[in-house]
Parts: C-alpha cells; sequence; structure tokens
C-alpha cells in the first residue's frame, strides 16, 4: 500500500464514529462496514488531507483508487469516486477498464449509481467510440450492476441522450424481473422525460414495461 494511502487512512481512522458506524451500515441493509464518518464530516476531512498532502496524480491517482476500493469501511469507496471525479476530464481511454472493475467489485447501489452516472457518463461522451465495446456490452452481461450502468451512464446526457440506444437497451431488458433494472429503466425515463416528455410519454405507452418502470417514467410527466 501506497504511503499516501496509508497516510489518509490514518487521518480517517482518527476520527470514526461507531454509533454513526452501525446506523450507517443498517441503512446500507449491513452491506458494508462503515468509519462512521457522515458526508459533510467525510468531506471536510478529505479537503483538510488534501490541503497538507495534495491529491495523487498519473499512477498515483489509480494505485489510490485501488487501494480503496480494496479497503473494508465503505467510505474510502466513496473516497475513492470522488478522486476520479476531480480527474475525470484528464481521464484517458484507458481508464474504461478501472471503471468497469469498480462497478463489479463491491456492488451496490451507492457507488454503480455514481459510477454510472457522472463518472462513465462524462467518460463515454470523451469516447463514443468505446460506446459499442462496452456499454453495447454490458446490456447483455451476466452482470446485473453493468447492466444497470449501461441503462443508467446517459442520466444527464439531457438533449445530447441517443434515444435509439437508450431505448433499445430498455427494450432488451424490459422483461427482467431485477428490482434494479426496473427502477433504473424507470429513472433514465424519468430523467429524460425532462427534456422530451412526449417522446418518453409515448414509448412508455408503446413498450410493454413493469409497473415500476412506468411508474417511474412517469412520475412528473403524468400519462396524458
Amino acid at each position: 500500500m501506497s504511503t499516501y494511502t496509508m497516510q489518509l487512512a490514518e487521518w480517517l481512522g482518527k476520527h470514526a464514529n461507531s454509533e454513526n458506524a452501525r446506523s450507517m451500515e443498517a441503512y446500507m441493509r449491513n452491506q458494508f462496514p462503515f468509519l462512521g464518518l457522515k458526508t459533510p464530516e467525510r468531506a471536510q476531512l478529505t479537503r483538510e488531507f488534501w490541503k497538507e498532502h495534495g491529491l495523487p496524480k498519473g499512477d498515483l491517482l489509480l494505485q489510490t483508487v485501488s487501494e480503496l476500493w480494496e479497503m473494508p469501511e465503505r467510505e474510502y469507496q466513496y473516497i475513492a469516486m470522488v478522486l476520479l471525479d476531480k480527474h475525470r476530464k484528464q481521464a484517458e481511454r484507458s481508464h474504461i477498464e478501472v471503471l468497469e472493475r469498480l462497478v463489479v467489485t463491491k456492488s451496490w447501489w451507492d457507488t454503480v449509481d455514481i459510477i454510472a452516472g457522472q463518472l462513465i457518463g462524462f467518460y463515454l461522451s470523451k469516447y463514443p467510440e468505446l460506446l459499442v465495446d462496452y456499454p453495447d456490452r454490458w446490456i447483455h452481461s451476466d452482470n446485473m450492476w453493468l447492466r444497470r450502468t449501461a441503462i443508467l451512464y446517459q442520466l444527464k446526457y439531457k438533449e445530447s441522450t441517443d434515444t435509439e440506444r437508450l431505448f433499445h437497451y430498455i427494450v432488451l431488458q424490459k422483461e427482467e424481473s431485477e428490482f434494479f433494472i426496473r427502477k433504473a429503466i424507470g429513472w433514465a425515463l424519468r430523467e429524460y422525460a425532462k427534456t422530451e416528455p412526449d417522446v418518453v410519454r409515448r414509448f412508455v405507452n408503446e413498450t410493454p414495461l413493469s409497473s415500476l418502470s412506468i411508474r417511474e417514467a412517469l412520475k412528473h410527466i403524468g400519462k396524458e
């Protein structure tokens, strides 16, 4: 483990709160242990650390992200995502492999949704030539979180949304019984409805979707 990661872990560990940790673990269905650092405190502590030690760059950035992802407490994965987000404009083409690995490792909605909607969404707008090799492959994956990522990566695209691709992915998954896929379908449609409500309404009316997906998709625009 790098000196940088060890120093960061030591700094955060000093502020661990076991009472907070118990409630945070319960909220996440005891999927992961927590230090007990709520978002405002965690953000403040990391800002203080970065002010003294700086932000990792280049190879050290990817090493730090990998090491943080391997640590048991969930806050470390959150910090890893913040580091990647701060450097997303400098992301290299090869970083898609890193992002894909993070999606399928220690997977749960709290990390996957940020990776999909913020990191991968931005990344694929920079490297659209990778759409065929990655999201077009993910939507057929046995890994549910990769399929969810394929559906959600365009969340922030608004008028730049590739409607044909989004709708195609949804049609491929419309009979999926998994809650997280049905929810993702509804969420993706609900977001796009903010830009093209009539297009979304027509798609929902013409496509046999689960009641959950329909309810989420039409949440703010209604059936008519």
